[in-house]
């Protein structure tokens, strides 16, 4: 038998770690397979709802607590939590190896597991105990997630300071008590990713991104209308504008703060909700992101935007918008020639878009996918047929990851089965379909999914998927249909 050793084992597992019924399976061959796969499959071990899982994981939980903490939680008359079957002492310290902990769902696992156990008035003696097995001197966190509603002071806990010292990734709220942040910000000075709900006081937060050494990812989330709030945010960025690399942000720039962010590879605007007035259309203007690569934007208007790609200097490789102008798509097609993925909303008469669509595809020869999402309504009807065509014609070889998403309009069998035929002696399909019809619910599916079965034997579709209820990874270029 050919042995390897733990390093050659660690990266094979590491290729495995979104495979967790494999790597469970490796912990059965020997003890040193058992040793190499228990640190991935710890290192971020959430479950989604399934009440045994999660019990099962409390219990794994709390059989970590020190003895410190089951006399206290004895003296507070908490004692049917810690029994025989539940204290069993681990074989290996799997908090050690638990790097990645996200606050509300270890409280959601806390509440579950003891809600028939414990009064309401004692949980947060148990939430306080188990903190300590997850805060101390002998862990280290890489990603930390605090809820809006969070109480207690991490920092304060013994062994803060040397688990959080090396925090890599941060997500939290403006609106959580602000001695968390203020406390955070004397420890945490290697934070590489902020995600930052903002509500309302941001003095605090400015602390802890000011404090930062290798800042290089940053999402805001506005909770809130406070131009003064965003001017603030805006311009604590400048100083690391030689680290940060990606950044989204909720509201339209109020500084020109992007012109100092030279070194910016991905750029979203992403608004919660309303249509953002774009009244400076010349903000793109002069603005130069020279290394730019990823773009996703909603509710820009299409010549803002398009001022925008032309300051590029042809680095995009995938773009994500939510328009279908005329001369949005010509600038893609004439700006962007490296172009890899593309996505775009089409509200109008597809009559009127056809012939940049086809410039588009015959000169952007990398394009590798392409998502279309159709929102037209009933007396408005996509020309189905004519965009197949379009599509079968004008693509390069490169193009065979699609995307369709439709809401109202009716797409026929026969459309489907027109792209299908025309696409045969080409790269085989990867295609994913949402649609949202409620008639095709009840009435399309099966026949949709024979009829794209049948492509599939034939070799023209490699794999596909028909989503008729989730819309969730629409935006996302990503094919994982192999």
């Amino acid at each position: 038998m050919v042995y390897l050793n733990k390093d050659i084992l660690f990266l094979i597992f590491e290729e495995l770690k979104k495979d967790k019924k494999s790597l469970y399976s490796c912990l059965l061959v020997n003890r040193t397979w058992c040793e190499t796969a228990i640190p991935i499959l710890w290192k971020n071990p959430f479950i989604r709802d399934d009440s045994p899982k999660i019990i099962a994981l409390f219990n794994v939980i709390i059989s970590h607590l020190s003895k410190e903490s089951r006399d206290i939680l004895k003296d507070q008359g908490i004692n049917n939590l810690i029994t025989e079957k539940t204290y069993q002492k681990p074989l290996f310290n799997y908090i050690f190896y638990w790097k990645y902990l996200e606050l509300s769902y270890l409280e959601s696992i806390i509440i579950s597991s003891t809600s028939k156990k414990v009064e309401e008035s004692k949980l947060s003696i148990i939430k306080n105990e188990i903190l300590k097995i997850f805060i101390n001197r002998n862990t280290k966190l890489i990603h930390l997630s605090i809820p809006y509603d969070f109480d207690n002071r991490l920092h304060h806990i013994s062994g803060a300071e040397n688990c959080l010292s090396e925090l890599q990734s941060l997500r939290c709220f403006t609106k959580v008590n602000q001695h968390h942040l203020e406390g955070l910000a004397k420890i945490c000075k290697s934070i590489k990713k902020l995600s930052v709900r903002v509500f309302t006081d941001v003095n605090d937060i400015i602390k802890l991104i000011e404090v930062q050494t290798n800042l290089n990812d940053v999402k805001f989330a506005s909770m809130i209308e406070d131009e003064s709030i965003y001017k603030t945010l805006e311009e604590s960025l400048i100083k690391h504008a030689d680290t940060i690399q990606h950044l989204k942000i909720g509201w339209k720039p109020i500084t020109r703060f992007l012109s100092h962010l030279t070194n910016l590879l991905s750029l979203e605007f992403y608004f919660i909700d309303g249509y953002i007035k774009w009244n400076d259309s010349n903000y793109f203007e002069n603005l130069s992101l020279p290394v730019l690569k990823f773009l996703k934007v909603a509710k820009v208007p299409s010549k803002v935007l398009a001022k925008l790609i032309k300051n590029t200097k042809e680095t995009l490789s995938e773009i994500s918008a939510f328009y279908d102008d005329k001369i949005l798509i010509k600038t893609i097609y004439q700006n962007c020639p490296n172009l890899k993925y593309l996505k775009l909303t089409i509200f109008s008469n597809f009559n009127t878009l056809n012939t940049e669509i086809e410039n588009l595809l015959i000169n952007c020869k990398l394009l590798n996918g392409l998502i279309i999402e159709i929102d037209d309504d009933k007396n408005n009807e996509f020309n189905w047929d004519e965009f197949f065509k379009i599509l079968t014609k004008s693509s390069s070889n490169n193009l065979y990851k699609f995307k369709f998403c439709f809401y109202h309009n009716t797409i026929k069998l026969e459309n489907i089965k027109l792209f299908l035929d025309n696409w045969k002696d080409r790269n085989s399909l990867l295609l994913k379909l949402y649609i949202g019809n409620y008639y095709f619910k009840a009435k399309f599916k099966h026949q949709l999914e024979n009829l794209i079965k049948d492509y599939k034997k034939k070799g023209i579709v490699r794999n596909y998927s028909i989503d008729f209820q989730s819309y969730s990874h629409i935006d996302e270029f990503e094919w994982d249909l192999y």
